[in-house]
């Protein structure tokens, strides 16, 4: 492994391990799930389709209050219990033979993994200096990808196998991530969970906050490229151009290689919120020209011409992917108040299960049946809300310069010797400024 994809020792290191420890077991599980949801429980591919539909739009809602629970409780025990919850209901799936329990697991599966992306970005807000956070999430990102390629290796496997002992020892490793990942965030310092809100404030502030809200659709529409890799694209080449199949998968390992060994490059230059709106406006660019080079492999041509051209659409993605995921992370911490970065991060996160849950069906009938007008237009479409970006970010900026200090409560100044308040969900005291990493100790250490 190249080092350089390794973040700095300490609490970025510690949750890089936790990030592979669990993408390693999802790249299996995103491997082999579909045949085992229909060889192994019975299920049609509609129900899995329904479901799992079902199951994101449940965990796109969930994020938030899941995310605010960890701004109240603290990010890190509250990250370990979603992590056990996850691990649960990917061990559900192997005793369920039936459509309904199928959906309450992946109602719990979906619901577990994104309020646990909301609280592990408030962790990673509470640990990591402002000015580093973007570097460090594109560590994370690079560990992520490595942990999926292996975790697809070892998928591959269960594939070549093709029986019902391979694929339950793929879930059943699934799970296992999941227990690794909740004692590996175990083992992170603390953070103090944020004051109480003010009086008349409402529970769940982002849903009042329409500048950050507009960012967050512009990032949803920007996102829409996430399915293009894993079912667009390879369709496009098999249906609607002359290149050899086996390209499918040259371009997911150029992707994937890609991210892993540059997002960390990629990203250093954006520290701030200027910065950030620049990497997005230039992913834009590339990704319509991206779009355009796409749509000529559909021209009449030979087999290489075609596929020269779907190397060079799949790299200019690969640019476009890394430096929108570098000013969308920027954004979404620089414009979240310091005590909600949960819930803001909660809010944010729906662009990723709204992309799973739409994006197939908007790429596939825009892409299949327009042909080439429809990689012009989505060009188009993203190019516009790169654009977009821009002054919905100031926007939100202004709004959020505005926004009232939070009081602190008179019970949190420890300095003035009042009792010590309750502790968070891992056994963290209160009673820190928020965003204070509080070392614990543990028995025999």
């Amino acid at each position: 492994m190249n080092l350089r994809i390794l973040p700095p020792p300490g609490a970025p290191r510690r949750l890089a391990a936790a990030q592979l420890s669990n993408s390693v077991g999802d790249g299996a599980y995103y491997v082999c799930s579909a045949l085992y949801f229909t060889r192994v429980v019975g299920l049609s591919p509609a129900q899995i389709g329904l479901g799992l539909t079902v199951a994101w739009a449940v965990g796109s809602v969930a994020g938030v209050p899941l995310g605010a629970l960890a701004d109240r409780r603290g990010p890190r025990g509250t990250s370990v219990l979603l992590a056990l919850a996850t691990a649960a209901a990917v061990a559900s799936f192997l005793v369920i033979r039936s459509f309904w329990p199928f959906l309450l697991a992946a109602c719990l599966y979906a619901t577990a993994q994104c309020g646990l992306a909301a609280a592990r970005q408030a962790l990673l807000a509470g640990l990591v200096e402002p000015r580093e956070r973007t570097g460090v999430l594109a560590h994370l990102q690079s560990m992520l990808n490595a942990g999926l390629a292996l975790g697809a290796s070892i998928g591959g496997l269960a594939l070549s196998a093709d029986s019902a002992g391979a694929y339950r020892a793929v879930f059943a490793m699934d799970a296992v991530s999941f227990l690794v990942c909740a004692a590996v965030l175990l083992r992170l310092p603390a953070v103090a969970p944020v004051e109480r809100r003010a009086a008349g404030e409402p529970r769940l502030a982002v849903l009042r906050d329409r500048p950050y809200a507009l960012v967050t659709a512009l990032n949803a529409v920007l996102l829409l490229r996430m399915p293009l890799l894993s079912l667009a694209i390879p369709l496009w080449i098999v249906e609607r151009t002359h290149a050899p199949g086996w390209l499918v998968s040259a371009l997911f390992v150029l992707n994937t290689v890609g991210v892993m060994l540059f997002q960390v490059r990629t990203a250093r230059p954006v520290t701030d919120l200027r910065t950030a709106r620049a990497a997005v406006w230039s992913s834009g660019l590339v990704m319509a020209a991206s779009c355009v080079v796409f749509a000529l492999s559909a021209l009449p041509a030979a087999a290489w011409a075609a596929g020269a051209a779907l190397v060079v659409g799949a790299v200019l993605q690969l640019f476009a992917e890394m430096r929108q995921s570098a000013g969308s992370w920027q954004i979404s911490f620089s414009l979240a108040p310091p005590e909600k970065i949960g819930q803001y991060q909660g809010f944010f996160g729906t662009g990723v299960p709204v992309a799973r849950t739409l994006g197939p069906l908007l790429l596939t009938s825009l892409l299949l049946l327009w042909g080439i007008p429809g990689w012009l237009l989505l060009g188009g479409v993203l190019l516009v809300a790169s654009w977009a970006m821009g002054p919905a970010v100031r926007r939100a900026e202004r709004a959020a310069a505005q926004r009232p200090e939070p009081e602190p409560e008179p019970a949190a100044a420890a300095a003035a010797g009042e009792p010590a308040a309750a502790p968070d969900a891992a056994g963290t005291p209160e009673g820190t400024p928020a965003g204070t990493a509080v070392p614990t100790v543990r028995a025999g250490r």
